[in-house]
């Protein structure tokens, strides 16, 4: 164990006076009086080594250095009444009366500390090895299990927006202080001792793990946990997203969505072996949050290869029908905190080489989950708007589409006006949130918003209008 303030008196036999630093303190350096000059960490104690006389006059000399020392514990074989009154009129620490002669006293404790040292150091090793061993076999969760033990406390790690990956110990009953301490947040924290170790760096931050130890030794727990972070950052990095592998699964989805013997033989060689695939399509009201990270990170969890595919607005994706309550259960938790609402549309089973109906029912749930401010919405629960808009055939669906003719571009193509009016009626009005969606300011929002109304000769004001709107819009989906 680390050597402590107290633990250091008794080896050497002296008596410890003054309360100015702790005796739990842990001593990290012990230095002769002539080689100190200031405090090395504040956190841990520094001893600073001489005879009774010189630790006496330097103390009350005076200055930036008698100020200094009195932030160390001096250690001394004398025990004389002039270094007893310095040490009290200073309010310092000092260790005195030591068994050992002033000579040796220096000698002796850097052996002792670099014993120690080195017994931490072995420790640290011994951990790093199981932690690596236990990260092979159960992955993350197994770390911070892991970690947990080996610190005598608790371990929380989070993601980059504030969520539980997975805790040890008690780390269950203080999410709320590592979130508070990960993000600097104004909340209280009851645990003043908490460290924070960043899994990855800059854009390649992938988690926070937050620790709070019982353990004497903070720096071997430091240590331990920071070859943690090292380790988790390895299990939590997906393989590099590149433009070329997005493009590349966007074609390969737009070949399962066109179906027949090639989508089947695509899934074969992916390693999707299942009958039927269940789509699903994922949004977030909040840009902070990277879905593509968040899936293929559940995705790795459940097992399951990676068919997604961003497309404007939201994320596309097959998982295997017996997946989809799991898949539904982390969207659940992942909004339980309001910070990042999740909307998720599902489509229906469907065989796996005709998935385009299961795709486009998830786009159409995704729409009422959103509009409805529901966190999941399933396609076989659609309300009366989407089952009436099914039973229109394409002639009827068209003409429904009409009425937002004039807010195609000259290229005969719905693009910007389109868009906000759809967020906006998705949104119920908000104005505020609307904009947010759409990365614009509000004034251009009602900019856009007035000049849709003058175009189609709709009042976004009557409830009629706006009904018409929506429901041209669900039939351009058609």
């Amino acid at each position: 164990m680390a050597r402590d303030v107290l633990s250091i008196a008794r080896v050497l036999g002296g008596e410890l006076i003054g309360d100015g630093i702790a005796p739990a303190t842990p001593v990290d350096a012990a230095l002769r009086l002539e080689e100190f000059s200031v405090v090395g960490h504040p956190g841990f104690a520094t001893l600073v080594v001489a005879g009774a006389e010189p630790l006496a006059t330097a103390l009350t000399a005076g200055g930036p250095r008698a100020d200094a020392l009195r932030g160390t514990v001096l250690v001394s074989h004398g025990a004389t009444r002039a270094l007893r009154r310095a040490v009290e009129s200073t309010g310092a620490t000092a260790i005195v009366g030591a068994e050992a002669s002033d000579a040796v006293l220096h000698p002796l404790l850097v052996a002792l500390l670099a014993t120690d040292q080195a017994a931490e150091d072995r420790l640290v090793t011994t951990g790093t090895k199981v932690l690596t061993q236990v990260a092979r076999r159960g992955g993350v969760g197994a770390v911070v299990a892991e970690l947990a033990r080996r610190i005598d406390g608790w371990a929380v790690l989070l993601d980059p927006h504030g969520q539980v990956i997975s805790t040890a110990g008690a780390g269950g009953l203080h999410v709320q202080d590592a979130v508070a301490v990960a993000f600097s947040r104004p909340v209280r924290v009851r645990h003043p001792g908490l460290q924070v170790h960043p899994v990855g760096t800059g854009e390649d931050l992938s988690a926070y793990l937050v620790i709070s130890s019982r353990e004497a030794s903070m720096s071997r727990g430091r240590d331990l946990a920071s070859q943690a972070a090292a380790l988790l950052d390895l299990i939590l990095r997906t393989h590099d997203r590149t433009t070329t592998e997005r493009l590349g699964r966007e074609v390969m989805i737009d070949t399962l969505l066109d179906g027949g013997p090639a989508a089947a033989a695509l899934l074969r060689r992916w390693g999707v072996h299942e009958s039927s695939l269940t789509g699903f399509a994922l949004t977030a009201r909040s840009k902070s949050v990277d879905l593509e990270r968040l899936v293929t990170r559940w995705l790795d969890e459940l097992g399951s290869v990676h068919l997604i595919t961003e497309e404007p607005g939201h994320l596309l994706g097959f998982l295997r029908d017996d997946r989809v309550d799991d898949l539904v259960r982390r969207v659940e938790d992942v909004t339980a905190d309001a910070r990042t609402p999740l909307r998720l549309g599902l489509g229906s089973p469907a065989a796996s080489d005709a998935l385009a109906r299961t795709a486009a029912e998830a786009r159409q749930a995704l729409d009422v989950a959103v509009t409805d401010a529901l966190t999941v919405s399933r396609y076989r629960a659609l309300p009366t708007v989407a089952l009436v808009l099914d039973r229109l055939d394409p002639g009827d669906n068209a003409r429904l589409a009409e009425v937002l003719d004039p807010l195609r571009g000259d290229d005969g193509l719905h693009a910007e006006l389109t868009r906000t009016l759809r967020v906006y009626l998705a949104e119920h009005g908000s104005w505020g949130v609307a904009a947010e969606q759409l990365g614009v300011h509000r004034q251009t929002l009602t900019n856009r918003i007035h000049r849709v109304e003058e175009l189609t000769g709709l009042s976004m004001g009557n409830p009629d209008d706006r009904t018409a709107a929506w429901l041209a819009i669900r039939a351009l989906d058609r």
